[in-house]
């Protein structure tokens, strides 16, 4: 504790506002060092009701004991509640945030790479529908957009390799495409799904019409297709 202040009326940096009468009020380190004076409050109340006329008498005296034992429990929790809670405290994990909305966006002017390792401009293939595959290689469901797209609407097939894979060739419209640097996963902003081809839709205006968080048969989306083509 600190040091006693000009006047003697307890230390300067303990609790203030206590009457120069109670003396200097120490706040323990350990709550337990109270039980001493809460077992002689109650020795003196129980003596008091033994006496004729002794509670009156010991009523002043007791309260102020009485106050004095309540007001070090009380600095004492001030000072160790925050101290306790710090040891225990633990970030709160926050909930995935749902995908962003992208529809009407503008594609970023990204460049991916073929199966050379050249570049691609992919806002030069529009209008199209990119089909992310570094979570499933779906075949079935590529070859069923390559056979419902339009043939002035690219349909793009993006792995996250540095390399793009050979793809189909059967088609004009067909581009296999590798994304070495993850800018189009992270437009997208959710992370690839086992099991789950994700597909985005871009009209000639580079913007994003549709997204397919996991690509469902061609009913799901052939109206979408011929819009791009409109």
């Amino acid at each position: 504790m600190g040091k006693p202040d000009a006047e003697g009326h307890g230390p300067a940096d303990g609790l203030p506002g206590l009457p120069p009468e109670w003396g200097r009020v120490v706040v323990p380190d350990d709550a337990s060092a109270l039980a001493a004076e809460a077992a002689r409050v109650r020795r003196e109340l129980r003596r008091a009701d033994a006496l004729p006329g002794g509670h009156r008498g010991l009523g002043l005296p007791l309260l102020v004991l009485l106050v004095a034992v309540l007001t070090t429990l009380a600095g004492l929790l001030a000072v160790t509640w925050p101290r306790a809670n710090r040891g225990t405290d633990r970030p709160t994990p926050t909930p995935s945030s749902p995908p962003a909305i992208l529809t009407g966006q503008a594609l970023p002017a990204l460049d991916l790479v073929d199966a050379q390792d050249a570049p691609v401009p992919l806002r030069g293939l529009l209008p199209a529908m990119i089909i992310l595959l570094d979570g499933c290689p779906c075949p079935d469901r590529v070859t069923e957009a390559l056979a419902a797209a339009p043939a002035d609407v690219s349909v793009v097939t993006v792995t996250g390799g540095r390399t793009g894979p050979a793809g189909p060739t059967t088609q004009r419209q067909a581009h296999a495409l590798a994304d070495p640097a993850g800018g189009l996963r992270s437009f997208l902003g959710q992370p690839a799904r086992p099991g789950a081809a994700t597909a985005l839709l871009v009209d000639r205006a580079g913007l994003v019409t549709r997204v397919l968080p996991d690509l469902g048969t061609v009913e799901s989306y052939r109206s979408d297709l011929s819009a791009l083509a409109a």
